[in-house]
């Protein structure tokens, strides 16, 4: 009885109805449709899929799938060896496969292209200096190069290949990928990092130098999800299995250019091959233009909302701690300020430390509210400190005098009178907040910010706007509803008076 109970758990452990599977894409097109077209094939298998788009760069994704926050994403075998793995003796898919087996992890064949690291030039300009190699660019020191951030610091990347072929080149520049071609196409920069399937590479009149010492690796497209998926939903190793050597380089090309160039939605675009090339029949729902801006809008509160509720309720009470302890007061602040001073990026990064030890996810909108949170408490703290150490000592006396306790004395003198500062604090840290909150695009949190980046990622100012104009009439409304709110909670004789 119990051998057939257990062998009835095992065969029933992967029937889609009971497994949810979370597939992420990093930030760039092909990735996102590549996720869209494993989400698609899986919910045809019957699978719940949730697609965390536009995740961040190889670190950030390969982190989370490590720790279970995502079980599969796409990636690259060059990519593998040379920035995770940094192992260069895996020289096949085998050594590959058995050191992401002593990590718990999966790998499978190659999805049917390769898409290598490549220099390119505007082709009149390449024709002009007569550069065809990428050794040809040491004659000429003085070009100006522009690359994606996370190519500077790759070891497959800028420093390697400025040692491997001996480049004089200072003049290098960081910036996002998109930003890159629009810099080369007004000559802004020389020079730029491509990839082999980048459908901007014809559109912007691109000659890609060729890698004569054969610095850059293969980089086979593959699928690496974590190993216990065998055991969770086998089903949905076959249809990884399906999508293996089915995508050739042509396809990959036309399918960036669909969204890249025509702007047609990656959800459509995969839709659409999965239909044509394996006869899989998906739904796809395309959203309006409202449905799309209630939904981040929905997003986005949530972060603002929670964070900012937080971050009062720990503020204030630090700001009157600290103007009645003037000495630990000053320690507070400090300790505030320099939060404040961390780029949100680098919080985002630094936070999900502490939340995997902690256990907590680290994809979706919590390491986004903490972060809200710690950038909430600076303005909020200040202005109540300034508040009620701003308060006359003659007030406080006269308090004194009549008899009034401590808690007595906050409730119904200093808090009321330091209300228009610590109310002011607020707004301020509200409008800030809902800026700040944009950051929540790079950990699959949503919101404005997730369409702010696909606009980005796409070269689309429709898109860009999307996020950006609601954002703005978002901070507008905040400020108002603060200013309106005043009459409840500044005693009249207090309110700021507004002028013409």
């Amino acid at each position: 009885m119990n051998a057939a109970f257990i062998v009835l758990s095992i065969l029933s452990a992967g029937q889609p109805a009971d497994v949810k599977i979370t597939v992420a894409s990093k930030a760039f097109t092909e990735s996102v449709i590549l996720g869209e077209i494993v989400k698609q094939a899986g919910e045809h298998a019957g699978f719940r899929i949730d697609h965390k788009e536009q995740l961040g760069g190889t670190g950030a994704v390969f982190r989370n799938l490590e720790n279970g926050s995502i079980d599969i994403y796409p990636d690259y075998t060059g990519t593998i060896v040379k920035d995770i793995l940094k192992d260069d003796s895996l020289k096949d898919l085998a050594s590959i496969r058995k050191a992401l087996a002593k990590l718990g992890l999966r790998m499978s064949e190659p999805l049917g292209f390769d898409n290598s690291y490549e220099i390119g030039m505007q082709e009149d300009v390449a024709k002009r200096l007569g550069i065809r190699k990428i050794s040809d660019l040491k004659q000429h020191p003085r070009l100006a190069f522009g690359f994606a951030n996370e190519f500077l610091d790759r070891r497959d990347g800028w420093p390697g290949l400025k040692q491997a072929y001996g480049l004089p080149h200072n003049n290098v520049r960081g910036m996002e990928h998109a930003i890159a071609y629009r810099a080369l196409g007004t000559s802004a920069i020389d020079g730029m990092v491509v990839y082999g399937t980048d459908a901007n590479i014809k559109q912007y009149n691109i000659r890609v130098l060729e890698d004569d010492l054969d610095y850059f690796p293969t980089y086979d497209a593959v699928l690496l999800y974590r190993g216990d998926l065998e055991l969770r939903a086998p089903r949905m190793i076959q249809v990884i299995k399906q999508l293996e050597g089915r995508l050739s380089g042509d396809e990959m090309i036309e399918l960036n250019g669909q969204v890249d160039i025509e702007e047609t939605s990656p959800q459509r675009t995969a839709h659409n091959w999965l239909k044509s090339d394996l006869g899989i029949i998906t739904t796809v729902s395309e959203s309006s233009l409202f449905s799309r801006v209630f939904k981040a809008t929905r997003e986005h509160l949530l972060m603002v909302i929670v964070s900012l509720s937080a971050a009062i309720a720990v503020a204030v009470p630090l700001g009157v701690f600290s103007a009645r302890k003037p000495t630990a007061g000053q320690f507070v602040l400090a300790i505030a300020e320099i939060v404040q001073t961390i780029p949100g990026l680098a919080l985002l990064v630094l936070l999900l430390g502490p939340l995997e030890f902690l256990g907590l996810q680290t994809v979706g909108p919590l390491p986004a509210i903490i972060a809200l949170f710690l950038y909430s408490l600076l303005p909020v703290i200040r202005n109540t400190h300034a508040g009620i150490s701003g308060i006359p000592s003659s007030v406080r006396d006269s308090a004194t005098a009549l008899g009034l306790p401590g808690w007595a004395r906050l409730q119904r003198i200093e808090l009321p009178l330091a209300s228009p500062l610590i109310l002011a604090g607020i707004k301020t840290t509200a409008v800030i907040n809902v800026g700040y909150a944009t950051l929540g695009g790079l950990v699959g949190a949503g919101g404005y910010g997730q369409t702010i980046l696909a606009g980005l990622y796409r070269s689309s100012v429709p898109k860009m706007l999307e996020g950006a104009i609601p954002a703005a009439v978002l901070a507008l409304i905040v400020k108002w509803a603060f200013e309106w709110s005043e009459r409840f909670f500044v005693p009249k004789g207090l309110r700021l008076k507004s002028t013409n």
